[in-house]
Formats: structure tokens, sequence, C-alpha cells
């Protein structure tokens, strides 16, 4: 029972180890679109090239060429 208890305990600590990298991961992209979206040197459109830059780094990091759509949080 305690090699169990031991091996459970090991996975949960695992689990909220790769919990807490992904929660830093999307924080940073976030941020930086963040940063692009208030940059005011930037013009509109030069907003909109700096999310994209940062769209495509993601994409080059994680090779995805296409994103998963998903839901829309719905608006308390």
């Amino acid at each position: 029972m305690a090699t169990v208890a031991v091996a459970q305990e090991f996975v949960s600590i695992i689990a909220e180890e790769i919990a807490s990298g992904v929660d830093r991961a999307v924080e940073c992209w976030m941020a930086q679109m963040e940063e692009a979206l208030n940059d005011g040197h930037l013009t509109s459109p030069g907003r909109l090239a700096a999310v994209q830059a940062v769209m495509r780094q993601y994409k080059e990091i994680t090779g995805k060429a296409e994103l998963t759509p998903c839901r829309r949080f719905e608006r308390a």
C-alpha cells in the first residue's frame, strides 16, 4: 500500500509541474500578444503584424501548421 501511495504522490507532483509549465508558457504567449497590441509606437497594421509574428513563432516552435479551433469562453 505504501508503494501505491508513493507512486500516486509522484504522479501528482509530475502532473502539477506539467500544469505549471503549461500555465507559464500560455502566460508568456499572452503577454507577448498584449505587448504587441498595446505598443503605442505601432500603427494598427503594425500591431496586427506584431501579433502575427508571435503566432508564427508559436507555430514554428511547436511545429504546428494549423491551430485547432476552440469554443469561445462565455462572458459573465
